[in-house]
């Protein structure tokens, strides 16, 4: 069977510790005389997550050993999710939808919610492979939203794109192009974890 990208992660054993970051690149520099600062903020911004998987029995090991494998270090690409985020904090009530092509920055337009449909900042979203988090409280207003999100965009979504609230996911890689796993108590119960960066 040939292995396509990207890939499904295993769900056997769980994870024990999940942390997401969000890198941004900008430029500081700082005068050795007056300490006074410039800084430039560039367009670059992108997930980063440090996972660690719960113990397991061997069974389930080898199916996280294999996965991860089946990346060959950074060049395969995988769906991962904030565990915690799954399920959103505003209602989304409706069909939420892209409004409009070529879109682009730090705000998209979405319509089709239900009268009264709020959106919370820290909900996640996803449209396509990409993940996208808000930032601003907002209550529909004719139906649409316009919502501050971070990242900016990645591409310009197509009208009528498709918006996904629940359990959304974005495209990584594995952050090294080295894995390994250990094995621990008198059980020998394995553990494993990756770094991933989001796949730009």
């Amino acid at each position: 069977m040939t292995i396509t990208y990207p890939i499904t992660l295993p769900t056997s054993g769980g994870y024990a510790r999940v942390e997401f970051r969000m890198g941004n690149v900008v430029g500081v520099s700082t005068s050795p005389f007056t300490l006074q600062q410039q800084l430039v903020r560039h367009q670059g911004a992108r997930w980063e997550a440090d996972v660690t998987v719960a113990e397991m029995e061997r069974p389930a090991a080898e199916e996280w050993i294999a996965a991860l494998a089946s990346l060959r270090g950074a060049w395969g690409t995988f769906r991962l999710a904030d565990p915690g985020g799954a399920t959103p904090r505003g209602t989304w009530a409706g069909t939420p939808l892209v409004k409009g092509a070529g879109q682009t920055g730090e705000t998209l337009l979405v319509d089709g919610f239900s009268a009264g449909a709020t959106v919370k900042a820290g909900d996640y979203f996803q449209i396509g492979d990409r993940l996208y988090k808000v930032l601003v409280d907002a209550t529909e207003s004719s139906g649409e939203i316009t919502l501050d999100i971070w990242p900016r965009l990645r591409e310009s979504p197509a009208d009528n794109a498709v918006v996904t609230t629940s359990a959304a996911k974005g495209l990584f890689r594995l952050a090294s192009n080295t894995q390994g796993w250990a094995l621990q108590g008198s059980g020998l119960r394995y553990t494993l974890a990756f770094g991933a960066v989001e796949a730009i």
